[in-house]
């Protein structure tokens, strides 16, 4: 596979391999690309922001269209694509391919929608017979790095909003999952987006991302990824626009007033889809100290339940995590709990990436289960005592991406809802649920910055602030 920088498809002196989490074996192999090349995207990409700029709003919205079209044409090839390079079930990746022709359709709109205001100068003395208003304008070079998790809707999320508002885009997908990002490219240089309008450039983050980030002919990071790097980004990048979508270790309150086998049911779905490996991921569960047991007997079924193996087996809700080391990891962390006093309700086994479903109790803020990003398919449960300990248990985290409870008492929905710090807050459900044009992002630890296509759009745009001046004065 070769990478598409210059308005054309290259490769470099060195590649590496995709290689299938699951299988082990190698899907395909990338350029990593040189610091030449890495040069040729940039001056590339102020070329392709001068042509976007000029290109009217309906134009584009056509090319986004023609490329949505051609992306549902092929939705099963980019589905086994998905479950190929990151061990994702192809149930799952058919559901996130699936979705990518109507992000791009939504984009389409919401780029012709971009729109300023008129403002009331006269309202100032002195300021009579002038008129004045705003415009919004493309911020210009727009880098997008993209994690290895959803490697079709993470990629859209920022590129079609950028696309659609008049930029120039140069993308840069993980690594380990960069070949749905390629297979996206391609259908937009075949729809007819103008070939310096998008620069997918493959390589990793040190080589190819943050050369990208610190150069002023950025005008525009968005990134998704861990707190560690966007830390990074924000310390190197300079003076430009960043939206950092960080990590998370979502909270889920449980309490006594709700049907806990429904909410242990949705803690399951909440937990392990893709092996966990989601930014919203449930990963903290605090229930209430008089349903505690009776919850954890509940949860025991569902978890049970999720049948483990091939991701191209129709039936497989979970397979491996994207490598050996990370499953490693995640299992060292389970271990420490238990050392700790934590105890393994259900799972706990490994073999090489693949995880079993995991649900450890007893687990205390300390613990890194609690305090760090888990990043896999385990939920850590914690008791509390009510509704006031929950709260603080919830909010006792460097993050806040989502959170969600499960009450019937409206009065405890609302103060959580009020007091709970996180950009996405939900009510009998779980964090993990998230439509595509809603305002998605967190706060603290978490990250700036708003996706959703309505909002990324206006997150690629600069405001311009024009006064006209009468010549009769």
């Amino acid at each position: 596979m070769k990478m598409f920088v210059g308005g054309r498809w290259q490769g470099s002196p060195e590649e590496i391999d995709v290689v299938a989490p699951y299988s082990g074996s190698v899907v395909d192999r990338i350029p990593l690309a040189t610091a030449a090349q890495v040069e040729e995207a940039l001056s590339t990409a102020q070329r392709g922001a001068a042509i976007m700029r000029r290109l009217p709003g309906a134009t584009r919205a056509e090319v986004l269209r023609r490329a949505a079209d051609l992306l549902d044409a092929d939705a099963e090839d980019v589905a086994r694509t998905i479950s190929l390079e990151t061990g994702k079930p192809i149930s799952e990746a058919r559901g996130e391919a699936g979705r990518l022709g109507d992000m791009f359709r939504l984009a389409s709109f919401e780029g012709t929608q971009v729109r300023g205001e008129t403002l009331p100068l006269d309202a100032q003395p002195g300021a009579e017979g002038k008129l004045g208003f705003t415009l919004r304008i493309p911020t210009g070079v727009v880098v997008a790095i993209t994690p290895y998790n959803y490697p079709g809707l993470l990629v859209v999320h920022k590129i079609a909003p950028a696309l659609a508002a008049g930029n120039a885009v140069i993308l840069k997908p993980a690594s380990q999952a960069p070949l749905t990002a390629l297979a996206i490219t391609a259908r937009l240089i075949e729809a007819g987006l103008p070939e310096p309008a998008l620069q997918t450039i493959t390589g990793g983050g040190r080589r190819v991302g943050m050369p990208l980030v610190r150069d002023p002919r950025v005008r525009k990071v968005s990134f998704t990824g861990s707190t560690r790097v966007g830390e990074e980004i924000t310390r190197v990048a300079g003076i430009k626009r960043l939206s950092l979508e960080l990590g998370a270790n979502c909270p889920m309150v449980v309490m006594p007033d709700c049907d806990f086998e429904v909410a242990a049911a949705a803690s399951a779905a909440g937990g392990y889809v893709n092996a966990g490996q989601v930014c919203i991921s449930l990963q903290r569960v605090i229930v209430h100290e008089a349903v505690y047991e009776d919850y954890l007997d509940a949860l025991r079924g569902p978890v049970a339940a999720i049948r483990m193996g091939d991701p191209l087996v129709e039936d497989t809700k979970i397979s491996s995590m994207i490598s050996e080391d990370e499953a490693a990891r995640v299992e060292d962390w389970i271990d420490e709990a238990v050392a700790a006093g934590a105890r393994v309700i259900i799972g706990g086994e490994r073999d090489g990436a693949r995880l079993a479903p995991t649900v450890v109790a007893d687990v205390e803020p300390g613990m890194k289960l609690s305090d760090q990003e888990v990043f896999g398919p385990t939920l850590g449960v914690t008791k509390a005592e009510n509704v006031d300990h929950a709260i603080a248990l919830a909010n006792d985290s460097s993050y806040g991406l989502g959170a969600g409870i499960f009450t019937r008492d409206i009065n405890h929905a609302m103060r959580f809802v009020r007091e709970v710090d996180a950009g996405n807050v939900h009510v009998n459900w779980t964090p993990l649920w998230r439509a595509d044009l809603m305002p998605y992002g967190g706060l603290k630890g978490s990250g700036i910055g708003k996706e959703g296509i309505r909002y990324a759009v206006e997150e690629m745009t600069e405001m311009k602030t024009v006064v006209i001046h009468g010549l009769d004065r």
